[in-house]
């Protein structure tokens, strides 16, 4: 098959058999609007302490660096949304993304039978799978590739499905024909704007030192006393901008059975969160992305909230 338009439907039609919530393509080469941006955001030290967005400049800005002759960026979204079920309403937060299993995994599993599907169709191609996985600028490929537009949260968002899903991609020197880009329907709306406790979203960008998900995962010492109060009850990541998005009307459940809480972590009232040994701990977060910010990280937070409520 040798037409970019039939290759191109084939494969989003096997993404959406395979149970991805979206599937689109992009041109792949360098990122000429995002390159000013990133300079910007990361001279302005938005990035916090996560230097790791310092490093590779070039190659988040250039997909052909990290697949030699790609012609095409695979963008594809996975639907993670869970209805909040957390039983005592007291209870510290924790991030939708985290109820389950780590996402790295499982969405990685999941792109495994599309790698082999284009193979088998197209011959030898060079190809490379990425979920969250190498200095990719997802949200930029996301929103050529058609899958949605950037909100003004910076999350990306998606006509009819919100914003709970994850990103990954495919980079291939298989061309296909790009999908038009998406286009911004945020409007006059500011609802992430004001209902951000830290302060940390502005129109379009987010200030990733003030960000209660940075504070509660990526910060390795202690989180500053000026968030004291603030941090609204989340122990680890943080929802609010998109549990405020009125475009997360539309989300529906997801049918991944991995992404399914333990009824275990669920059930935790507030005394056991802050009771919990690390014991407990390494049982209740067996394979969990909350693993990230170690038992040590996880008390830091609780903690911090304590300390607010007292």
């Amino acid at each position: 098959m040798t037409d970019p338009r039939q290759r191109a439907a084939l494969i989003k039609a096997k993404a959406h058999e395979l149970g991805f919530l979206a599937c689109g393509v992009a041109r792949a080469g360098f990122l000429e609007e995002e390159a000013p941006r990133l300079e910007q955001w990361l001279r302005q030290g938005k990035q916090g302490t996560m230097a790791y967005m310092e490093r590779h400049f070039d190659l988040r800005l250039d997909p052909t660096k990290l697949v030699p002759g790609a012609r095409s960026v695979i963008s594809l979204a996975y639907n993670y949304f869970t209805p909040p079920q957390q039983v005592d309403p007291e209870a510290p937060k924790l991030s939708t993304y985290a109820y389950g299993r780590d996402y790295h995994k499982v969405v990685k599993k999941r792109l495994k039978p599309l790698v082999a599907f284009i193979e088998e169709q197209f011959g030898a191609v060079d190809m490379r799978a990425f979920v969250d996985s190498a200095p990719v600028l997802e949200k930029a490929w996301a929103e050529r590739a058609g899958i949605g537009w950037r909100g003004k949260h910076t999350n990306v968002i998606r006509q009819g499905a919100g914003s709970f899903f994850f990103l990954c991609e495919l980079i291939t020197d298989l061309e296909l024909e790009p999908d038009a880009p998406a286009t911004d329907h945020c409007g006059t709306c500011r609802r992430c704007i004001d209902a951000c406790p830290t302060e940390a979203i502005t129109p379009y960008g987010v200030d990733g030192s003030r960000c209660i998900s940075h504070l509660t995962i990526e910060l390795k010492g202690a989180i500053p006393e000026e968030f004291t109060g603030k941090m609204a009850g989340w122990a680890f990541g943080c929802d609010i901008c998109q549990q405020v998005c009125p475009w997360n009307r539309f989300s529906t459940p997801h049918t991944e059975p991995e992404f399914s809480p333990k009824a275990e972590l669920m059930g935790l009232s507030a005394d056991e969160w802050h009771g919990m040994t690390e014991v407990v701990f390494e049982r209740i977060f067996e394979g969990s992305a909350v693993k990230r910010t170690k038992y040590t990280g996880l008390r830091r937070n609780l903690d911090l909230l304590r300390r607010a409520a007292e």
